[in-house]
């Protein structure tokens, strides 16, 4: 047995170690957390200073379980696990669980796997830092309190198995927020001014320059006066201003930057970018990927040195250490790199290739020169006029970092660009006119946030931790809160004036997308009602600055100026008192909406938040005790927005598509969505078809479809029940008896399976869902009926 046992979070981590250390070490996995807050009672007891009351998780026992009998044999525990927060609290459960001598125990943090960096740690132990443990139990404390006590509300006022939490319910909020900001936008039209020239060069080659006006103008007869300005007149270049402007290389990774920019140019979800990174990490390719730091290390600047001048030259190096803005920057010191700079490229997946290059190329760029551009303004003078049009452009001098690197924007409502090459000119130069054009534009709504982008606006809001981000975003939207969609958008109109260069003025009307959204975070009906219940009763969790204030108050503890204990009085019991009395003065919300009256049937007609999901509902005045009639909102409508036409179209479904094998299609929604009925099986309705408009043709398609994907499912049944399938899943072969998925054990014959073996494999429970085989009916009969206990309700 090893004298030396090395503990670390997953078993990829420990594999990558234990090739670093001798035979005298062993390295074994946690695989995380071995316990946790307890789940009744809140795992906290409040009347003794907040005292966390955990408990070790069934599928952790065995772990614990074997983790101590290594420890017991061991001389020396190291303590392994990752250098935040979270990994020092990891390291302290194993040290209480496993009931760890403070002489046995040595404490090593590293900020890369590989073997100076793990040798250098053991020599250079530390003792668990009770700060840290402190600063992450506070925030898991308060998290629990939060979402234990705010949600059991939510369960009473508005809606079952909701659930709240302190940065997940202010994430959601910016999200509303931005939503309704879009329905309340009113478009507003304008007019730009886009002029093209032609300009020869000395060969006689021509060259397009385009040229705009400064301003907008206001509406279309402003539009057609600038345009008659126009006719006939001369176009001067008046001025060319050549200014040498230097763009400098953005700071190496830290978590939200690498979110951020995973998301712009490899189209990664945060949690998918997180998840990479932790793979890269554990491998040894890059550094701790938890971090709010862009410092690198001396050793990594000597690194990325060596590599700049090999493979670019000396004139592309300049070395740099950025100084980290955010004053929350916690535990880990260095910003994300490579371990190894001399490496490019990678052995791995597609993902872990691709970000491992983004990562690679950061880091090296942030060491490499600036970029020398030479960026021209080009005045262009109207004669007989006092406008005047600029055009702009750029030209690449030196590309310094550029060479490697080059950072992506999230923005969208950027209407002007200025990187064009302008073709060579001189002032007093007079331009040849192709056309003038003044083209209608709209003012645009902010923009939705994509995954990316609400990362920005936490980080800069204060809210949440390197840590916290992915796993917020990733509740939210597993939670139902938020969904990441795309909006087909509508069409719109739009005028065009056109001076052509015979001097006639032109007018059409084209077309365009408005509204078009892809890949952005949209609230659900559920998040609104939520959010306007939490900003009324609880204004002060819901309050931007003070989510960043605890976060602030959460880093005084984790740096020893506060007692986490202390935080959690002066917040809870304030909060605890207004728990109580929301429970006792509030009322019921669904986000209920009167909208008139059915024409036809003199019908109150209003919508609400039900069991299910948001609902039109036609209730009868003259008649309480009548039946309601539902009918589910489509996919793009909401709540809030809905008017009485849109809803009374609702009702028209279930709908008679047409008719396929002489036997009738509807088209209705359930419970779980859009679906169509045909021959009495259920076809569910992807995103791109709608219940209300769907074709014959189009239904036909869809249950076509369905058929040949059931087929290719489809493996062997059996003679004595027909509702016992052998079917072939994502993940392989799979029983499926009436409504029940048993899955098969991987080694196992399907081709020799009998219907003995597949009923030994359901169990004792019985085949729910399934008619039962005559054998099971006769001895159903056999046994007598027992008499029912329940005692009959009151009349």
């Amino acid at each position: 047995m090893a004298k030396n046992l090395v503990i670390v979070e997953s078993p990829a981590k420990a594999r990558t170690i234990e090739d670093f250390l001798g035979e005298d070490f062993l390295v074994a996995s946690s695989y995380g957390h071995v316990r946790d807050l307890d789940k009744r009672k809140k795992g906290v007891d409040i009347e003794r200073n907040f005292k966390p009351i955990y408990k070790i998780p069934e599928d952790k026992k065995s772990v614990v379980k074997e983790l101590k009998k290594l420890s017991d044999k061991a001389k020396t525990v190291w303590l392994a696990t990752d250098e935040d927060r979270e990994g020092e609290a990891i390291s302290w459960h194993l040290k209480e669980v496993l009931e760890l001598d403070d002489q046995k125990v040595r404490r090593i943090v590293f900020d890369e796997i590989t073997k100076t960096a793990i040798l250098n740690a053991i020599k250079n132990p530390r003792k668990i830092d009770y700060h840290l443990v402190d600063a992450q139990q506070a925030r898991r404390i308060l998290d629990r309190l939060v979402g234990f006590e705010v949600s059991g509300i939510l369960w009473r006022k508005v809606k079952s198995k909701l659930s709240a939490g302190r940065v997940q319910s202010v994430a959601v909020k910016l999200i509303v927020e931005r939503e309704r900001e879009i329905d309340s936008f009113v478009p507003e039209s304008r007019f730009k001014i886009i002029a093209n020239f032609l300009v020869a060069d000395e060969k006689g080659n021509k060259t397009n320059l385009r040229a705009e006006l400064a301003r907008f103008l206001g509406n279309e007869n402003e539009a057609e006066e600038f345009l008659k300005k126009c006719t006939g007149a001369e176009f001067i270049v008046e001025n060319i201003e050549k200014k040498p402007v230097k763009r400098s290389p953005a700071a190496p990774f830290t978590t939200s930057t690498l979110q951020q920019e995973a998301s712009i140019k490899l189209r990664y979800s945060v949690s998918r970018t997180m998840i990479l990174a932790q793979k890269l990490y554990e491998a040894g390719k890059i550094t701790y990927m938890r971090t709010d730091s862009v410092n690198l290390s001396d050793f990594a600047l000597d690194a990325a040195e060596q590599v700049i001048r090999q493979d670019f030259g000396d004139e592309y190096l300049q070395r740099r250490q950025f100084k980290t803005k955010s004053k929350s920057a916690q535990e880990a010191h260095e910003a994300i790199r490579p371990t190894d700079f001399t490496r490019k490229k990678i052995t791995g997946t597609k993902e872990e290739q691709a970000l491992y290059e983004l990562i690679w190329k950061r880091a090296i760029a942030s060491q490499m020169s600036e970029a020398d551009i030479e960026r021209t303004t080009v005045k262009i003078k109207i004669t007989g006029t006092d406008e005047v049009l600029t055009a702009k452009g750029e030209v690449i001098k030196f590309d310094g970092f550029l060479k490697v690197y080059f950072e992506d924007s999230d923005e969208e409502n950027s209407e002007n660009g200025d990187k064009a090459v302008l073709p060579p000119l001189n002032a007093g130069q007079q331009l040849e006119m192709k056309e003038v054009s003044a083209i209608e534009r709209y003012t645009r709504p902010p923009a939705r946030y994509t995954e990316a982008s609400l990362v920005k606006k936490l980080e800069e809001l204060g809210i949440g931790r390197p840590s916290t981000y992915a796993p917020t975003i990733s509740t939210i939207q597993k939670r139902g809160y938020v969904h990441k969609d795309e909006k087909m958008g509508t069409e719109r109109p739009y005028r065009i004036l056109t001076l052509n260069n015979k001097q006639e003025i032109s007018r059409e009307v084209k077309t365009e997308i408005t509204g078009a959204d892809k890949g952005k975070l949209f609230p659900a009906d559920i998040a609104m009602i939520v959010t306007d219940f939490l900003n009324q009763h609880f204004p002060q969790i819901m309050d931007y600055q003070f989510t960043a204030h605890i976060e602030d108050e959460l880093d005084e503890i984790a740096e020893g100026k506060m007692v986490y204990h202390e935080m959690l009085d002066e917040f809870y019991h304030p909060f605890h008192k207004k728990v109580n009395q929301t429970i006792e003065q509030s009322e019921r919300v669904s986000g209920e909406r009167i909208l008139g009256v059915d024409p036809k049937t003199n019908k109150t007609v209003s919508v609400r938040m039900a069991r299910f999901g948001p609902v039109a509902q036609l209730t009868d005045p003259n008649n309480p005790e009548a039946k309601p009639e539902y009918a589910g909102l489509r996919r793009d409508q909401k709540l809030e927005l809905i008017t009485l036409e849109e809803a009374l179209e609702l009702f028209k479904l279930p709908r008679v598509v047409g008719s396929f094998e002489e036997k009738e299609i509807v088209a209705a929604i359930g419970r779980f969505g859009p679906y169509l009925r045909h021959d009495g099986k259920f076809y569910a309705l992807k995103k791109e078809y709608d219940p209300h408009s769907i074709s014959e043709v189009e239904s036909i398609e869809v249950i076509k479809a369905k058929r040949l994907a059931d087929a290719e499912k489809f493996i062997r049944t059996f003679e004595e029940n027909s509702e016992i399938q052998i079917l072939n899943g994502r993940w392989g072969p799979y029983l499926k008896a009436g409504k029940k998925n048993i899955r098969i054990p991987k080694d196992t014959d399907i081709n020799s399976m009998t219907y003995e073996d597949c009923l030994k494999l359901i169990g004792e429970k019985g085949i729910s869902g399934t008619k039962t085989s005559k054998k099971k009916k006769d001895e159903a009969e056999e046994k007598p009926k027992r008499k029912s206990t329940k005692k009959k309700k009151a009349q």
